[in-house]
Parts: structure tokens; sequence; C-alpha cells
């Protein structure tokens, strides 16, 4: 039986132990709310398999506004599970749990107020609305400054199978009392016509589907990885898959095997934060900001995948195990998958001389998961190569986000997407968390970007360019932008270990896809996650500082917390146990295509090996067996129409694995 190590998610057992300790409390009163548990990790590297781990969870006594961040140790060979502390919390800064969501949404529109400006819309059948409370940060109104508060989106279905999401009730703001559970006020803003066309996008809804041959991918020999409890290694690489309330999955100690040798390259791997800023002054969307992890926990937003639908092949699963806003263990089953894809050339070379042609198939491992947040969806794929690549790849889909428009005009600050219907300009922030661990625990942070070298001497016919590095020796200096019109990228160093050219083994980052907060300084929507003024942040690892943009976001102080005012301390980074805070961003612009549903968007990160490996690592990978790939090649590198050689699905396998889940249906 294989024992728990420090970074396996929790199980429901000990989710379950935990919080009966805490409901025997008195304090928490007669309906607590919860709203995340999860290890202490801190503390917790330490500890030998089989031993309780330190916890944390969050408590709230709505009846006497207040809240506990609540500290103790599940049980294990050691001990019995206890409580150790608790720590009063503002009471109106934890997270929105799915089920107090949905607890308000069922009261806010059975509500006298919400019922009456419904019915002056024509709408009379309110089991047909939905009310969705959002983040309200910036946005509280004075006189409720105390108040632990949300504003409503108000949406109508025509039917019960209607999409919701394409109907909103424009000029309707409810204003909302999450601990009561009461519609504070209403903000009425006129009646708006109703959106007139369908925005369903099921199966069959505008017209017969295409026909599309099948596509099988199959792997009879079973996939290339080994998984022993959450450990899992495939070919050269290692890493443990953990889970979080906050983040979703997590991976944690990952390292590449370099001949006899298993060389360490991140401690640490999550998305840390998502800030989604809407940029439109219209009186129903100015308020739309949301830190979807702070605010709400990507953990229990956590989608079942579907074999055949959101994975192909073989596929290990991984449930995924939260603490509900009621105090229970919720498993999300499947919530994590692990596969191998075909990724077509990984190198390849022609000798035209000989004839001969050497070619290698690219296969990579994909850890992912996907998050629904309301209407939108959110794909997140780390990609581990066999030539020690690392991507992070983050795919947007769902429904967008919109509003309703009065007949005859058109969004000044978006586009129309259908009849009485605009989708508004906004933008997607992630924040990524990667504590880097390249070949050992201590590293630097480099700067590297191009110039042309201005020396005559040096460059007599005008081509030569220099590579220019800047070491980034402490926090303050840590805030940066990227710029591919400069071939900018970061090296992460260690300051320990060279190669065989002298040079600092690293890694290189870089962020593939930025761009910048198009909003006024001193607004509420750059004052609430200043982090993405910046492509790229580094800290020095102090275990307290968890989150980017705080520990508890939801309606926090303006610009007071998080890594703005950690880069104060200003503590050297030069050979330090280092966290880099990279910000992948995306501008929407929407498109009529993108309506009633999204074609997913993608966007991510990579890591390379910049000085790691001595030559290229991947010289190993066989060739494929069912064709000669080094074979010669009749001296041409293509088939007459620009097309490399490699028509076949077909995915070499690894290994035969006892642990791997297999399935008899691809």
């Amino acid at each position: 039986m294989t024992s728990r190590i420090w970074s396996d998610p929790l199980t429901p057992t000990e989710i379950d132990e935990i919080t009966a300790l805490v409901r025997a409390d008195a304090r928490i009163g007669e309906r607590p709310r919860f709203w995340g548990i999860a290890v202490e990790e801190g503390l917790a590297r330490a500890l030998a398999p089989g031993q309780g781990r330190p916890v944390r969870l969050v408590v709230m006594n709505p009846d006497a506004h207040a809240a506990w961040e609540v500290t103790g140790w599940t049980s294990g060979t050691d001990r019995d599970a206890v409580l150790s502390g608790w720590a009063d919390v503002d009471a109106k800064r934890p997270g929105v749990s799915s089920d107090e969501a949905r607890a308000i949404a069922q009261a806010a529109r059975n509500h006298p107020l919400i019922v009456e400006a419904l019915a002056k819309r024509g709408i009379h059948d309110t089991s047909l609305v939905w009310v969705d409370p959002e983040s309200i940060t910036g946005f509280e109104p004075e006189d409720l400054a105390d108040c632990r508060l949300s504003w409503g989106t108000v949406w109508y279905r025509e039917s019960v199978d209607d999409n919701g999401y394409a109907r909103p009730v424009a000029g309707l703001v409810p204003i909302l009392d999450l601990e009561t559970l009461d519609v504070i006020r209403i903000e009425d803003h006129g009646v708006i016509p109703m959106a007139s066309e369908s925005g369903n996008y099921r199966s069959g809804t505008w017209g017969p589907d295409r026909e599309v041959a099948p596509l099988e991918i199959t792997q009879p020999q079973g996939p290339g990885f080994d998984v022993d409890g959450h450990r899992v290694t495939w070919q050269n690489w290692s890493f443990n898959i953990g889970f979080t309330h906050r983040e979703g999955l997590v991976l944690h100690d990952i390292s590449y095997r370099d001949g006899d040798v298993d060389r360490s390259v991140m401690r640490r791997a999550s998305i840390n934060e998502m800030y989604v800023p809407y940029l439109d002054s219209d009186p129903t969307a100015y308020r739309k900001n949301f830190f979807d992890w702070g605010e709400y926990g990507a953990g229990p937003l956590t989608a079942s995948l579907e074999l055949g639908c959101d994975c192909l092949g073989e596929i290990r699963y991984f449930d995924a195990h939260v603490l509900d806003g009621n105090g229970e263990a919720m498993t999300i089953s499947n919530g994590i998958c692990l596969h191998e894809e075909d990724h077509s050339i990984l190198w390849k070379h022609v000798n035209t001389r000989t004839g001969e042609a050497d070619v290698r198939r690219s296969r990579r491992l994909v850890i992912s998961f996907f998050a629904t947040v309301a209407n939108y969806d959110y794909g997140f794929y780390w990609s581990l190569y066999q030539d020690g690549n690392i991507e992070l790849e983050i795919k947007l889909t769902g429904i967008l986000s919109v509003s309703g428009i009065d007949d005859g005009k058109m969004p000044p600050f978006g586009r129309m997407v259908s009849p009485n219907v605009q989708a508004p300009t906004h933008q997607h922030y992630f924040a990524i968390r990667l504590d880097t661990a390249v070949d050992g625990p201590l590293n630097r942070l480099v700067e590297v970007h191009a110039e042309v070298e201005e020396d005559d001497e040096l460059n007599p016919w005008g081509n030569a360019v220099k590579m220019v590095s800047e070491t980034i020796s402490s926090e303050k200096d840590a805030a940066r932008l990227a710029d591919a019109s400069r071939a900018l990228h970061w090296r992460i160093e260690n300051t320990e270990n060279i190669n065989r050219f002298g040079e600092s083994t690293a890694y290189r980052l870089s962020v593939l896809n930025t761009t910048r907060l198009f909003a006024k300084p001193g607004s509420v929507v750059a004052r609430k996650a200043p982090f993405v003024g910046k492509h790229l942040w580094a800290t020095a690892y102090d275990a307290s500082e968890r989150f980017i943009a705080g520990e508890y976001p939801n309606q926090a102080p303006l610009e007071a917390e998080g890594i703005t005012a950690w880069q104060q301390a200003d503590r050297p980074l030069d050979g330090a146990e280092l966290v880099v805070w990279p910000i992948v961003g995306v501008h929407h612009y929407p498109k009529p295509e993108e309506w009633p549903i999204m074609p997913a968007h993608k966007i991510g990160l990579r890591l390379e090996p910049d000085g790691f490996f001595v030559r290229n690592p991947s010289l190993d990978v066989p060739p494929s067996e069912e064709a000669a790939c080094h074979a010669p090649s009749g001296g041409h590198g293509h088939d007459g129409h620009g097309h490399d050689h490699d028509g076949h699905a077909h995915v070499h396998h690894g290994s035969d694995d006892p642990h791997a889940d297999h399935h008899d249906h691809h």
C-alpha cells in the first residue's frame, strides 16, 4: 500500500475529521459556512509519509458577522486529528462558495424587489431566472462598507433547457447581503428589450451536424507512464500531482533524469490567481472584475472530465476532493486527467548528399484540469516534453459574459453578438506561481535581451547582435515587462552549478501571451490587481506568501496586500529559494464567431532547458516502430507538396504499466 506523502491532495476522511472538530465548537453558531481547507505546505514538506498533516480552513458564523482561520492536524501514525488554533478573519473577506452562491441566488430571484422589477420587463416566472452573485470588491456602497456583500447579474431563460447566459436582464442590478441572504437594494437603469434570438448551442440547434470521419487513438500495450499514488514517472520525468481548494491542480517536485541523476527543475507549479476585468462603463457591466480563484476558488469549480470528450486515448484520472460551503467533503470524479499525446515532429534532418533522413516524432505527457466559472470554461494543460521542455497552455472557452443593449444602438466598448446583446471588451490575466529549483534549491533570475553591436570594429558589416544579460538582484527590481521586439526572455539559473562551457545551468522562461491593462491609473480595476501591470514578478520564498493577490482578496483594501506589498522587503534574489510569478494575459475583443459558444482560445508560457544539458537530451528517443524513419528518403525531405512524411498517428509505447487504468473503448 502506497504511503501518502505531504503533497498528496487531502482525502475525504481527512477533510471530515477536521470539520467534525470545528463543528463541535459553539462559536460557529447554528448555520456555519465554510470556505476551503488546504495542507499547510510550509510545515508539511518536512514530514515523513504517514504522519498527520498540518491544515488550515476557513469557517464563518454569518449570524455573528464573524469568521476564523482554523489550523489543525489530520490524524496519522503519530497523532489523532486535532485543532491547534483559531485566528480571527475580517468577516466580509473569505471567498464565496458555490453553496453560498446558490443560496443567495435562490433567495434573490424570489425577493419582492426583484419580482417587481422583473414584472416590468414582462417576466413573471422567476423559476426561469438566474441570479449570479458577483464580486463587489472596490465598489462597496459607503453605507454598507462593513457588510459581506455581492452584486447580482440577472439572466432569463425562455425554457428550462434554454441558455440563460444568452438573455441578460439589462439595467437590473441587485445589491446582495451574503450573510442574511437578503436583497438590500436594487438599481434599475430602465427597461431594455430582451434578446430575441436563441442562444442555444446544443447539437442540431443550428442545422444538422456535419459528417466527421472517425479518429482513433490506440495504445495496445498501455500508456508509457507509471503512477504510484500521486507520484508519476514518464520517460525521464517524475513529479507529484497535488490539488488545492484555491488553485486546483498543483505539480510538485518536477525532476528530469539525466543519465543516472535525477535533476530537479521545479519545486512547485500552479495557476495561482485569475483576474478578469471588464472594460465597459455600461451600468450593468462596470463592476465586472473578478479574482476567480481568490474570491471563489478553482478547486470547487473543477469539472469532471469524460473519456472521449475531454481526453482521448489511454487515460489515468485522479479524483479531486474539496470542502463544500456546508462543511462536507465533496468529491469531483475525474477532476484531473493524465495522458500522452503525439505532438508532430521532435527533430528531423535530411542528408541530401546521401539521401538518408532521420526523424523522431514528439510525444508529450499532459496533466490537465478544467474549471467552470459561471459562463466561462477554462482548461489548464501542463505538458512535459521529451527534450526537457515544459509548457503551460490555457484554453478559454464557454460563453461570453454579455449585456443587453437597446434597439438601434451599437456598443461603444464591445461588439454585437446577437440582437439586443453586446459582449463587452474584457481581459483575462492568469498569475502563475513557479517555485523554481533549477538543478538545485538556490537560483537567480536573469533578464536577457538582444541589442545591435554598435562598435564598428566588432560589427564592421552591421549584422552583429549581442545578447545582454541583467541579473535581477532584489525584489524591488523584480517587476518586469515582456518585450518580443527585443527578443526578451528570462533565465532561471542555478547559482552553484555550471555546464561544460562555464555557464550557469539554467532554464529559459518565455511568456508567450501578454497584454497591458487598459484602465485609468487610480481606477478600481487598476488598484484591485496591481500585479497585472507587469508580466513577471519574483520573490524570495516565504511560506506565508502564498497568493499573489493576498490571502483574502474578497472585499480587501485596494493595493494593500499581495506581491506589491511583499516586494517592499526588497529581499536579495541572487542565490535565493526563488519564486517567479509570470502573468499570462489576453485582451479579448469579442467576435460574432464566438457566439453563442466560444471556440477554445489558447494562450500560455514555455520553460526550456538553456545550458541545463550537455546536448540535445532527446537523442535517445527511438524512431517510430511503424515507419523506417531513418531510411533513405529518395533525396527529398518532402512529398512535393511541402508536407512532412509524418502522416502516422501511431504512438510508440514506452512500457507496460501495471498501475495504469486501461479502457476497452477509445
